[in-house]
């Protein structure tokens, strides 16, 4: 087992990193354009049907669980491809858990927008 060294860095140093895992993320993984782009194009439906205030909280959070579920898997995948530097029967549970959790934050994201939506048309 290894210790970390103690790292301080500034506040505005996270989100430089954390921006930097959102780029890495955008770059190298199709999925998350994807929902990126369903996002943007569910933004433009909320604009254009002037939804309510309530139902803009209720979409832009269901936008931010699906893009923060699918940038856990992408960290969670890389760790057990790490952890597992063979293909181990572990790391396919792990992987594969990780993404059935995005799936079920994505059919829920959709079935809200449903919701969400239906009434405007």
């Amino acid at each position: 087992m290894f210790k970390l060294k103690e790292h301080k860095s500034s506040f505005w140093q996270g989100f430089v990193w954390a921006w930097q895992g959102f780029v890495w993320t955008f770059k190298n993984e199709i999925n998350f354009q994807i929902q990126l782009i369903v996002a943007f194009l569910t933004v433009v439906a909320g604009i254009y049907y002037q939804i309510k205030a309530m139902d803009w909280l209720i979409v832009l959070t269901m936008i931010g669980l699906v893009l923060a579920g699918e940038l856990f898997n992408t960290a969670i995948e890389i760790l057990a491809d790490h952890q597992f530097q063979v293909i181990h029967p572990s790391a396919k549970v792990i992987k594969d858990a990780a993404a059935a959790a995005v799936l079920i934050i994505s059919i829920t994201a959709l079935l809200v927008g449903l919701v969400v939506f239906i009434p405007y048309l």
